[in-house]
This record gives structure tokens, sequence and C-alpha cells, in this order.
């Protein structure tokens, strides 16, 4: 889905903080003695932003399965290069291009953006190489596992603490890593590949204070160099893929900039309209629809030690998401009492 495909997922970690932080500052009050609206219904135009950027995420091995002839290195340079210029037109039709040029004049904010540029990219490159070499079961894997990691993530670098229901959903991951581990012989390196670049990408872009659509153009801006130069010299060369492998594959290539940016602008109006709990179940939309072109498209094998194995993650991720429903739903009706006894 990422490796947004990847993008997927980029900013989530941000905007869930925004979130979880605005709703925690917010207590119920009095204005000139009336009581405070109650919650906003469901935000239906959050909800359709939402959901068609995860699909987005979850259908990109079809786009990327048509662009098998092209070497990986070219498909991420090419979804590198487009992306940024199509990030940055946006920005400048907005005229919000200053937000890029104040993230990469401070230095701090500039080296952790080349860390998450680093990161991403890494994410891409393994994304497009799974997807070129028939492993979409293993990437659908590696995202399943990516919200569990994140929670370890928390815990062991923002000294975050679990409660006995999430320790019991990572433990539950742990066991189903494990166990196709032990059967497989070996560990699901790409799975867990894809969910510690995008992890590590997440954490990082969450100490950095960069919106979603202006840090996207900041983290290509700082790469486009490498990615332009590697496609000037491959077109030079004459094994660039632009101009010897059709006019479809060109298009296709160009397309690689829009389908990165687009549902990253997506996930940004949904993850703000829509609660914490909602935007966390949604998030499983990607790597189900991975994992069904997996299986019904491109006839990888999944039965056996694949079958039991993701049993035991998806009950650990079952676990996970009921528990934050429940506690988004206890606040809400403690929230909602409050706001009753307010005199009005």
């Amino acid at each position: 889905m990422s490796g947004l495909a990847e993008f997927p997922y980029d900013s989530m970690p941000r905007f869930i903080g925004t979130l979880m932080n605005s709703s925690a500052s917010t207590s119920p009050g009095t204005d000139q003695g009336r009581a405070p609206a109650p919650p906003a219904s469901l935000d239906t135009r959050g909800l359709v932003a939402c959901c068609i950027a995860f699909a987005i995420w979850g259908l990109l091995p079809l786009y990327l399965k048509a662009l098998q002839v092209v070497p990986v290195l070219q498909v991420t340079a090419h979804r590198l290069v487009w992306g940024c210029f199509l990030a940055l037109a946006w920005l400048a039709v907005q005229r919000n291009l200053s937000l890029v040029r104040n993230a990469l004049a401070n230095p701090s904010t500039r080296w952790r953006l080349c860390a998450s540029a680093t990161l991403i990219s890494l994410n891409w490159i393994m994304y497009v190489w799974a997807i070129a070499n028939h492993h979409v079961v293993e990437t659908s894997l590696g995202y399943f596992i990516n919200p569990l990691l994140n929670v370890m993530l928390g815990v062991l670098v923002l000294s975050e603490r679990l409660n006995p229901a999430q320790w019991i959903a990572v433990s539950l991951a742990a066991a189903g890593v494990g166990y196709l581990t032990w059967s497989a012989g070996h560990l699901p390196w790409i799975s867990l590949t894809l969910a510690a670049s995008f992890g590590l990408y997440g954490l990082v872009r969450k100490v950095v204070a960069v919106d979603a659509l202006a840090g996207f153009a900041a983290e290509t801006l700082l790469l486009l160099p490498l990615g332009l130069g590697y496609l000037i010299w491959c077109e030079a060369n004459g094994i660039g893929a632009m101009g010897h492998t059709g006019a479809g594959i060109a298009w296709l290539l160009v397309f690689g900039g829009p389908l990165t940016a687009a549902p990253l602008v997506l996930f940004a109006i949904g993850a703000r309209r829509l609660p914490y709990s909602t935007v966390g179940l949604l998030q499983y939309i990607g790597p189900t629809l991975q994992l069904i072109l997996a299986v019904m498209v491109f006839h990888e094998p999944f039965n056996g030690p694949r079958v039991v194995g993701f049993t035991i993650i998806w009950t650990a991720l079952a676990v996970y998401a009921g528990e934050g429903f429940w506690r988004s739903r206890k606040l809400a009706a403690v929230q909602a009492s409050r706001i009753a006894t307010v005199p009005r």
C-alpha cells in the first residue's frame, strides 16, 4: 500500500496523533451559559475520501503488475519524480510552497525529512520488487502487521504504555509471525521489511511538524536529484523505459505521480473529519484488497500454514481494533453524559 503504496499509510500516525490530542484537549464546558453541541455524526465526505484512499492503496498491485516490464528502480524513480512535480504544482496553486521552503530551511526538520525520505524509498523499492516477483500475499501481511508494530514502536521509542488488551494483540501478532517463520523455515522478511520501514517512517513523520502534502513534497524534493539523475542516465544509455517501451507504459509511469499523491490528499481529508477509531478500522481495507488480489487475481498460494498464520494475526487485529472501538465508544458516552448534565 504503500510503500504508498505506502503513503499509505505514511502520514497516518501524524493525523491519528492530531485527532487524539485534539480530543484529549477538548473538555465539555459552557459558552455564556449554553450547553455545547453534541458530537457530530459520521462525516460522509470524510468517510468516502478515506475509503477511496485505502482502496487505491489496496488496488495498487494492479498498476504495478502492468509495469512489470520496467525495472524496479525505474518505477520507483518515476513515482518519486512525477509525485514530486504534482505535489509542488498543487502547493503552488494553493500558494503554499512556503510550507516546503520553511520545512527545508530548518536543519532539524530537514534531517528528519531526509530520514523519512530514505525510509519511504526503501519501502517503495521493496513493495515494487515484491509485486513484480509475485509476493503480493507477503505485502498484504506486512501491512496487516504494521499497525501492531506501530504500537510496539510507541512503547519502545515513545515510552507509551499498553493496556492488557493491546498486550494480548501484540503477543498474538508475534505468535502469528513466529508460526509463519517456523512453517516456512525462514523469516517473512518481505513482510517485516515493509512493516518496519513504514512503521519507522510514520514514527519519524510523527515528530516532524509539517503538513502531509508539504511533507511529501519536501521528502521527494530532497530525493529529486537522485531520481531525476538516474532516469536521465537510463535514457542516455538506451535503457530508459520512457522512450523505449511504448506510449502506454510511458503514460502509466507519468500516472504514477497522481496515483501516489491523490490518495494522500484524500486520506488527509478523511483523517481530519473522522473519529480515530473509524480511521483505525478503515486502514485494513488496503491489505485486505491486496490479499484478495493475490489469491483471486494473481493466483498466489494461500493455504495450510499461511491460513493459520494469517488467522492468528487477524485475531490479534480484531482484539486491537475492538479494544480501540470500545474505548472510543466509552469516551463518547462519558462526554455525552457530561453534556447532558450541563445547565442550559
